[in-house]
């Protein structure tokens, strides 16, 4: 029978595994890849793009609609979040090319408020790596850019 390694060389195949875990479960993603939740105020515009006029961040990320959300309140689960995360700040500006009317904020169970433009709850897409990327849009058929009259985009590039 062979004796029981200890110490530091008996972790290492473990902590090789931890991290392949990490790495497989999107763990060790680039931070830049997925948006944070803001602490602060934010602001939401309309910027050009291969779909259009749609809505953006003050960053130029594209903002998604959800079409599973009905009457402005979110249908995302935590699962859901995790790829769409939603628009959170305290406050949210309504910036060039949108309509101030249609800004508002939605309640989230864990009492964080998102933003909302006219119906829609809005989200980002953790596939889209840089600003005007609008990989999200159509997925499932469910995911949609958001035009600057608040409705979906559902064109496809």
């Amino acid at each position: 029978m062979r004796p029981l390694k200890t110490g530091t060389a008996a972790l290492a195949p473990v902590l090789v595994l931890a991290t392949l875990a990490l790495t497989a479960c999107g763990g060790a993603e680039p931070a830049a890849s997925k948006p944070a939740p803001s602490t602060g105020a934010a602001s939401v515009r309309v910027s050009d793009s291969p779909l259009g006029p749609i809505l953006v961040d003050g960053a130029g990320r594209t903002l998604y609609g959800f079409t599973k959300d009905q009457a402005g309140a979110s249908n995302c689960d935590a699962e859901c979040v995790a790829v769409w995360p939603a628009l959170t700040a305290p406050e949210v500006s309504a910036g060039p090319g949108t309509e101030a009317k249609l800004l508002a904020k939605t309640s989230l169970t864990e009492g964080a408020t998102q933003a909302r433009y006219g119906d829609w709850p809005l989200y980002y897409y953790v596939g889209d790596a840089v600003a005007g990327d609008v990989t999200g849009q159509g997925l499932d058929g469910e995911w949609f850019a958001i035009g600057a009259d608040g409705k979906l985009v559902k064109r496809t590039v």
